[in-house]
């Protein structure tokens, strides 16, 4: 086998024809023989490059309404015959098979049907045959034969084929050869996860492709890929690149927000709150949620659901934190904002979430559907004698909302539709409801006449004494503990108020 090839004859079968006219012009310069099918073909023809249509090769035509134009020994032969095997010779000479080169293909866009269309027959027309075994028949033979899997290669062996006139060496199409294989596995994969909408097959299989490089992942010594495409979610207009925490804290805070309507602020450090208001207006929100834990704010996270405005602005610049989330901000709140070099300014795009999310876990992947049930008041269930008031009924929503988002077990304290204290990570709820207690206190809140939410069951009535002492005057949980009546008890012989939402809320 010769290291370096030249290329004499090359195959072009592509769906979209941008920039495919420059390629084979190339090509043509290089003294390289084309090949093409039905709709490529006249393309090239319109374009005034000289080309053979595949038919003359074959003897048949385009049959099937254009689902078989190259499925033929006469071509897939002359792709896949092995230069240095002397029976395959004497084949490609006794069949008359003409010698296939280098192969460039673009595939049916199957994967942006499936995203514009519920028209399964257009989806299906779209899965490429023909395309896909050209690609594959190609990258076997790497050995033997360039192949070109999408047009994203065109300006890549557009450069070598100059450099080179013509020329490509093993490694060159060898590394081809592995790009067009990601490019089918990814093709099949997305075909699979289209069908197995149907089914629901317990298989997990997940391609993607697009990837960004992180400054470092958990810690600077550890290298992180993301892989997937940020720029859907958001376009970064400030700041230094991505790390692995500032995802995943990214993630934390977009989630946190998306729970609201009203006007609110998020501050996460380490993806879990620190603080979070809301109010009639971004500025105030922006104040109470500062004051939460003006400590652990310090070089968090900032997410809002409300565009930015100059007042907010002005505030918000008063503290260093590391990242801005907001779907807009007003000219001069962002070039205030942009004032520090490295802070990072993200802006925020709509998008919809997947509803399934996995990790790799062991030696496999674990996968489950996300927490995304928020309990109404509609579906409170009372247990105590008294009520909540109607003014505690929104903060018990408010802190239900939050506590979902933090680490089990976790306590969390609201008042006013503020979040006053938080007790999270912790091995015991006791200590959890401790640390929001002691935390409210150290900021120097109230916890008189405030409210107290759980992300699981009390499984004794410690946890509501200790609320009761402070000052708790409502109290929402899931229930479901054998113990419960213990804990509505001590709620009736304390007015103090409680419901329960049947809704568990660990997070690990």
């Amino acid at each position: 086998m010769v290291d370096q090839l030249k290329i004499k004859s090359v195959l072009i079968s592509v769906y979209s024809k941008e920039g495919i006219s420059d390629l084979a012009k190339l090509l043509l310069s290089l003294d390289v023989e084309i090949l093409s099918t039905g709709g490529t073909y006249s393309y090239l023809k319109s374009q005034g490059i000289p080309a053979t249509p595949i038919e003359e090769i074959t003897s048949y035509p385009s049959i099937l309404g254009g689902r078989v134009k190259t499925l033929h020994p006469k071509i897939f032969g002359g792709i896949l015959w092995r230069r240095d095997e002397l029976a395959d010779a004497e084949d490609i000479t006794r069949y008359e098979i003409p010698s296939v080169d280098m192969v460039i293909v673009d595939l049916y866009p199957f994967e942006k049907t499936v995203a514009s269309t519920n028209d399964e027959t257009e989806i299906i027309e779209k899965i490429d045959i023909g395309g896909i075994s050209l690609i594959r028949a190609a990258a076997k033979n790497y050995k033997h034969v360039l192949v070109v899997p999408s047009a994203g290669f065109y300006s890549r062996v557009s450069e070598l084929l100059k450099a080179s006139n013509g020329f490509t060496t093993l490694e060159e199409r060898k590394l081809f050869a592995s790009s067009a294989f990601e490019i089918s596995s990814h093709y099949d994969t997305e075909i699979f996860r289209f069908f197995n909408r149907e089914f629901n097959k317990p298989v997990f299989k997940q391609s993607l492709s697009e990837h960004t490089l992180l400054r470092y992942g958990e810690n600077p010594h550890q290298p992180g890929i993301f892989y997937g495409n940020l720029h859907e979610i958001f376009d970064q207009v400030h700041g230094k690149e991505l790390s692995y925490n500032n995802l995943v804290d990214i993630e934390a805070a977009i989630q946190l927000i998306d729970e609201f309507m009203d006007p609110t602020v998020v501050i996460i450090k380490h993806t879990n709150p620190c603080g979070v208001a809301t109010r009639k207006n971004l500025s105030d929100a922006w104040k109470d949620a500062l004051a939460c834990d003006p400590v652990s704010a310090f070089g968090g996270i900032i997410s809002m659901n409300r565009p930015v405005d100059l007042e907010s602005a002005k505030e918000i610049n008063k503290l260093f934190f590391e990242i801005i989330i907001a779907g807009d901000y007003a000219i001069e709140a962002l070039e205030l904002l942009k004032s520090k070099k490295n802070r990072i300014i993200l802006r925020r795009k709509p998008y919809h979430f997947a509803e399934w999310q996995f990790k790799s876990l062991l030696n496999g992947v674990i996968e489950q559907k996300k927490d995304l049930k928020t309990e109404q008041e509609e579906e409170f269930r009372y247990v105590t004698k008294k009520h909540p008031s109607p003014t505690e009924i929104p903060d018990l929503l408010f802190a239900n909302r939050i506590v979902k988002h933090l680490k089990s077990n976790t306590i969390v304290l609201a008042k006013n539709q503020q979040l006053i204290g938080c007790g999270n990570g912790q091995t015991s709820r006791v200590d959890a409801l401790k640390q929001a207690v002691l935390k409210a206190e150290v900021f120097g809140f109230d916890t008189q006449g405030a409210v107290m939410a759980s992300d699981a069951f009390f499984p004794f009535a410690d946890s509501v004494e200790i609320a009761g002492k402070a000052g708790i005057k409502a109290v929402i949980q899931p229930g479901g503990s054998i113990r419960d009546n213990d804990s509505v008890q001590y709620c009736d012989e304390h007015d103090m108020s409680m419901v329960f939402t049947g809704i568990r809320h660990f997070k690990h």
